[in-house]
């Protein structure tokens, strides 16, 4: 889920950027330091919308945490045996074999490798976007981590074929 929330952070300045540029330079840095980062409080720090002071630093963002029990889409990074590897977003994400619908096999053989029915009627393989529900996440320091999120089959999506 994406969220508009307001942040603070401190920025260190060496004195010699006191001076004219000292408003450019404060907020260069802090698009720097924070745009594409992650934390386990409040999520991907997608883009910063407004500064709202200079002194203390306070921004507006653009984050994104996922929570337990949401729908995503995904794309698919990387096929093999053992699953499906994806990103939303941001976060990475792997799904294993044993959380992929049982009448989906793995097909080596195909150009490029994929998860098929015996029919074709679906076939996922590497960039087909598919639809995600996170079971769960485990937050590190600086990273949020969805440990073997649910794919869903979902009729029309652009993995269908």
């Amino acid at each position: 889920m994406f969220y508009h929330i307001s942040l603070e952070h401190e920025i260190l300045l060496h004195p010699r950027y006191f001076g004219p540029n000292l408003l450019n330079t404060v907020k260069q840095k802090l698009f720097t330091e924070v745009e594409g980062t992650c934390t386990g409080k409040y999520g991907f720090v997608i883009a910063v919308t407004t500064i709202d002071n200079i002194g203390a630093v306070k921004y507006k963002a653009i984050v994104f945490r996922p929570f337990k029990g949401e729908v995503v889409d995904a794309v698919v990074t990387q096929v093999n045996k053992v699953g499906l590897f994806t990103e939303i977003g941001p976060m990475s994400c792997f799904i294993s074999r044993h959380s992929i619908p049982s009448e989906m096999e793995f097909d080596p053989n195909s150009n490029p490798p994929c998860y098929k029915t015996m029919d074709e009627d679906i076939v996922i393989q590497q960039d087909d976007e598919i639809r995600l529900k996170i079971v769960g996440t485990r937050v590190d320091k600086n990273d949020i981590v969805s440990p073997l999120p649910v794919f869903l089959p979902v009729p029309g999506r652009a993995g269908s074929r």
